[in-house]
């Protein structure tokens, strides 16, 4: 009786182990979204000072610096616009996590003077290109939840 215990055990952990090795298609393209994101970022000046910074129940994808400013970065990555372009997911409930998750932020880390805005990074694979558009909403929605998505 106890090796088949052993034995359903082990072969329970294996699958286990099997799953976490492979990430689920969504999460995958949602962390190669994340780093396009962060290689997109760099190159038009900001600096990355921490990626997935996690609260409670949520997370803010990129937290960077550009020009005196603290930025939070929502990155939304897809392969059909059968919904709509990436950055109409960032909805209200979507924008106020984002907006409390970064007022932890800035407490926890006792920031004090500095302007703090809310980007959207849009990252569409289109199928009949070779790469994807990367497009950057710039200040894209505020403290008050007004949207500003213009390019």
């Amino acid at each position: 009786m106890q090796l088949f215990h052993v034995k359903y055990v082990t072969s329970i952990i294996n699958l286990l182990k099997n799953r976490i090795k492979e990430l689920p298609y969504k999460k995958a393209l949602g962390t190669k979204g994340e780093l396009l994101a962060v290689n997109f970022l760099k190159k038009k000046g900001y600096k990355i000072l921490q990626r997935n910074y996690r609260w409670r129940t949520g997370e803010i994808d990129i937290v960077c610096y550009d020009h005196g400013t603290i930025v939070f970065v929502e990155v939304k990555t897809r392969r059909s616009d059968k919904y709509g372009q990436p950055e109409i997911s960032v909805t209200e409930a979507k924008k106020r996590q984002i907006i409390k998750i970064a007022s932890h932020y800035v407490a926890e880390k006792k920031i004090e003077g500095v302007d703090l805005r809310f980007d959207v990074v849009s990252i569409f694979y289109s199928p009949n290109e070779k790469h994807p558009t990367i497009t950057l909403f710039n200040n894209a929605f505020t403290k008050d939840n007004s949207v500003t998505f213009t390019t």
